[in-house]
């Protein structure tokens, strides 16, 4: 770690991959997948100075899928949801009974210790083999902590949840998503919004670190609540639903109708190029088709307009200062309805020659700040917990959980399985 006095450098990386739901069928390939991340930004880690490598949002949400390759193979999110309530139902019942929560959270929440494990382990195992700051990117997990030496989750809650660790692997912090998407809300995946107040900056080798997941990079009160306590690297994880070329509109004005690019200038770009503590910001943002749902846009490192005097900016926007770094798109040239058909063209299910199509990329940019002068915030119940999560990674006789899943009687599959086909029918 360099002196106190000194000035911080260090590399930036974001990485931009392409997933599908064959990433998520099993710990195997979960940890391939994972692992094909950091494999794109090895030869770009710089040899002498630390590195910071920031992965997408939701990157652990398709792990529900694991031990299910059938569900993996379903045509919409839906579907593979029935189907995995269905067949999980001693699993998940108990606990959408116990706590009065809906079908897709006791789902997730029914998979937590066996998920929640398997993707801390994959990322502290990455953090330590290329000896990098690593933003995981974000995940669904419950909210946990320490009770008589035990890890232990509040009922019913499930936050989108980013956490970061050091080179050795140790956590430095955890930050919740405040602001949650419609996707995100009851009628999709049904996550529970992190409280404002508990967003809090991370001072470390690679920037007085802030997260703002997604959406919360577009909200004054959380930019506001990480400038105030002296963020100047701002952590924007990102994995967009939808065309990038598309029309969109989102609360609190969902009658605002414009460009998703012109919209994502509101986000980190705005942040460094006319916050105060903020001087950098990493966004990255993940592409692919999975089962029906479309993810798409351009990754970008930000800074400030002095910082980054070349004009460039997103497809459907003009040209500023300000990026330091930033994904193409799969196509820069056009008419906006063109662009647009583009988008479409890529999309899930378009049956278009160009489907799924995304653009991967890795960005990276060499970044200066001054000595650190914050001092790191105290442990939450909730991060002691995950530090215990990772500790057991550590010790040769920890248990660990299994491909195979829960065995399901005969009698329940065959139950689910006409319980499904009516369900099918009905809908046609």
């Amino acid at each position: 770690m360099p002196a106190l006095s000194a000035p911080r450098t260090f590399r930036a990386i974001a990485v931009q991959p392409k997933w599908s739901a064959d990433d998520f069928v099993s710990a195997a390939a979960f940890r391939a997948w994972m692992r094909s991340q950091l494999d794109l930004a090895r030869p770009h880690l710089h040899p002498e100075h630390p590195n910071l490598v920031v992965l997408t949002e939701l990157n652990g949400l398709p792990l529900v899928l694991r031990g299910s390759p059938l569900a993996a193979r379903a045509a919409t999110f839906e579907r593979a949801a029935l189907l995995l309530f269905l067949t999980r139902l001693p699993s998940v019942l108990p606990v959408l009974l116990r706590e009065r929560i809906s079908p897709i959270r006791a789902l997730q929440l029914a998979a937590w210790q066996a998920n929640t494990r398997l993707y801390l382990h994959t990322c502290q195992s990455l953090a330590r083999e290329y000896g990098v700051y690593l933003c995981c990117g974000s995940t669904p997990m419950p909210r946990l902590s320490l009770q008589d030496g035990r890890v232990v989750r509040e009922a019913g809650t499930l936050t989108n949840q980013t956490v970061v660790l050091d080179p050795e692997g140790h956590l430095i912090g955890a930050t919740d998503k405040v602001h949650l998407t419609p996707a995100e809300e009851a009628g999709g995946v049904d996550l529970t919004p992190g409280p404002l107040s508990e967003l809090r900056v991370f001072p470390t080798p690679v920037g007085d670190l802030g997260v703002a997941i997604s959406l919360d990079a577009f909200r004054a009160d959380v930019i506001g609540r990480l400038e105030a306590q002296g963020c100047t690297v701002l952590l924007q994880p990102d994995a967009n639903g939808s065309a990038w070329t598309a029309l969109e509109g989102l609360p609190p004005d969902p009658a605002h109708i414009r460009d998703q690019p012109v919209a994502w200038l509101e986000s980190s770009w705005t942040a460094t190029t006319t916050g105060q503590s903020i001087r950098y910001a990493v966004n990255p943002m993940v592409v692919g088709n999975l089962l029906d749902l479309s993810f798409d846009g351009q990754s970008a490192i930000t800074g400030r307009p002095e910082d980054a005097p070349d004009l460039q900016s997103y497809v459907l926007t003009d040209p500023r200062p300000g990026f330091l770094a930033l994904a193409r798109w799969v196509q820069e040239a056009g008419t906006p309805e063109q662009l647009r058909e583009v988008g479409q063209h890529l999309a899930a299910h378009s049956r278009h020659p160009r489907e799924n199509a995304y653009r991967t990329d890795l960005l990276f940019t060499d970044l200066t700040l001054p000595a650190p002068s914050l001092l790191p915030p105290p442990r939450t119940p909730h991060e002691q917990a995950l530090e215990a999560l990772l500790a057991e990674a550590d010790r040769p006789t920890a248990a660990s959980r299994t491909d195979s899943g829960r065995w399901v009687p005969l009698a329940v599959l065959a139950g689910a399985a006409a319980l499904l086909l009516r369900l099918w029918r009905r809908r046609r």
